[in-house]
């Protein structure tokens, strides 16, 4: 069992494995805000130029 143990930690293929989801968190992260702005900001533009067109919804 201690040897299964000391195997575990000598493998460096699961540190690949952590870096990527370390990466892709980041980039969800970085992609979940950005929609989150300029979907804030393109409803205020929308909303801006239908209220200047006298148009109702």
């Amino acid at each position: 069992m201690v040897q299964f143990f000391r195997n575990i930690c000598k493998d460096d293929q699961g540190q690949d494995i952590a870096e990527y989801a370390v990466m892709l968190a980041v980039i969800l992260v970085l992609v979940i805000g950005t929609v989150k702005l300029i979907g804030g900001n393109a409803n205020n533009a929308f909303s801006s130029v239908a209220s200047s067109l006298g148009t109702t919804q």
